[in-house]
């Protein structure tokens, strides 16, 4: 069930392979729990199973993540026959403010950055990534799998593959693409051919993890000082705030985050209430109360 599960996520939805991997994670983790075939699965059974992972110290935005695929995955049981409703219909899912990460702003940015030792053994590699996440706003899944052939550093431009295997133009700064050449002639050697195209190598030629730049990232933050608790994802944030805050278009900045619906940009980047109200008032036409002469 699992299996067809998966090749349902991955072919007929197009999912990333991360969401996959997570949506069957945690259906596995569920039917482990709960010990009995899919079909007699209860509401009450999923209520239980949600009480003893919150109980375990799962958060709100996790528990609702876990409803979200379990829900996913009956309603896909419905359509293959081996279920007759979803019991996740009984279920309430945790109700969740909107959520929105730390910021750091440009001074945190420049300290972090300008706190790599370029000396150090892949200084300059650390830099580059650095830079990257940053100046282009990507996912960390992004920066792990940027590819030498989609970088032009001449024209300016990275090819990034997103969610979905979804590919985006974005802008590269030339700070970025400088950290860039200066981190290829000391880029080790592919391990395997199917390393070649990959920009970040680790010590031993192959794609750094996700888990190596979030570390890269947590261990960067420490020794520039910054106090707050950061990940790759806030550098993301940060820069749409960033652009934002500068009179970037909002339009613009969800393509270059590679956003689907504007609305997630407008939490992201989380514009600054009291700038957008001014605006609003002064250039409205009835902003002034007192009557006009005849």
């Amino acid at each position: 069930m699992i299996k067809d599960y998966r090749n349902y996520l991955k072919i007929e939805r197009g999912m990333s392979p991360n969401t996959v991997s997570s949506y069957c994670h945690d259906v596995e983790e569920f039917l482990k729990y709960a010990a009995c075939e899919s079909s007699r699965v209860t509401s009450e059974k999923i209520t239980e199973y949600l009480g003893h992972v919150t109980s375990q110290g799962l958060s709100k935005r996790s528990t609702a993540r876990l409803v979200s695929a379990l829900r996913n995955y009956f309603d896909w049981c419905i359509q293959e026959g081996e279920v007759k409703e979803n019991p996740c219909d009984r279920v309430d899912a945790p109700k969740l403010g909107k959520y929105l990460p730390a910021v750091l702003s440009l001074e945190e940015v420049t300290a972090i950055l300008e706190s790599v030792d370029l000396k150090a053994s892949f200084g300059k590699r650390n830099r580059a990534i650095l830079e990257v996440l940053y100046g282009c706003g990507l996912r960390v899944s992004e920066a792990a799998g940027l590819r030498i052939s989609h970088v032009y550093l001449e024209e300016g431009f990275v090819n990034v593959t997103g969610k979905g295997d979804k590919q985006r133009l974005v802008p590269l700064g030339e700070v970025a693409a400088d950290a860039i050449r200066a981190y290829l002639p000391e880029r080790p050697e592919p391990a395997e051919r199917k390393c070649e195209d990959y920009l970040f190598l680790n010590r031993f030629g192959k794609p750094l993890s996700r888990i190596s730049i979030f570390n890269l990232v947590k261990d960067q933050a420490m020794v520039a000082g910054i106090q707050k608790e950061i990940s790759p994802h806030t550098f993301r944030h940060s820069f749409a705030t960033h652009l934002i805050e500068n009179g970037a278009d909002l339009r613009i900045v969800q393509e270059m985050l590679g956003h689907e619906s504007i609305l997630t940009t407008e939490i992201y980047t989380h514009i600054d209430t009291q700038t957008w109200h001014q605006a609003v008032l002064q250039h409205h036409p009835r902003k002034d109360s007192s009557p006009r002469s005849e």
